[in-house]
């Protein structure tokens, strides 16, 4: 699917590797990796103490543009994940 440009600018806002922050109000620890040179962009989230997880991939096509690849997940709920995530200081 193609996501709406907030999601995009939300996802490449946060920071690549690993790191913690809160969405809502729980707490994840997620890692962020850029793959094919940039082309393909992976998340994964594990809430700490908890059971969520998230996980997507991202793809950057010339043709499309950003495609949202959510797994396992619906896509909604990977949107308003990132939407909502700040990373700590």
């Amino acid at each position: 699917m193609t996501p709406p440009d907030a999601f995009v600018s939300a996802f490449f806002a946060l920071p690549e590797g690993r790191f913690a922050g809160t969405s809502g109000d729980r707490r994840y620890v997620v890692v962020r990796q850029q793959l094919a040179k940039g082309k393909s962009h992976k998340l994964v989230a594990h809430e700490l103490g908890g059971t969520d997880y998230i996980s997507m991939n991202l793809y950057q096509t010339r043709i499309s543009g950003a495609l949202l690849r959510p797994c396992e997940r619906a896509a909604s709920k990977v949107i308003a994940f990132v939407l909502d995530f700040e990373p700590d200081a």
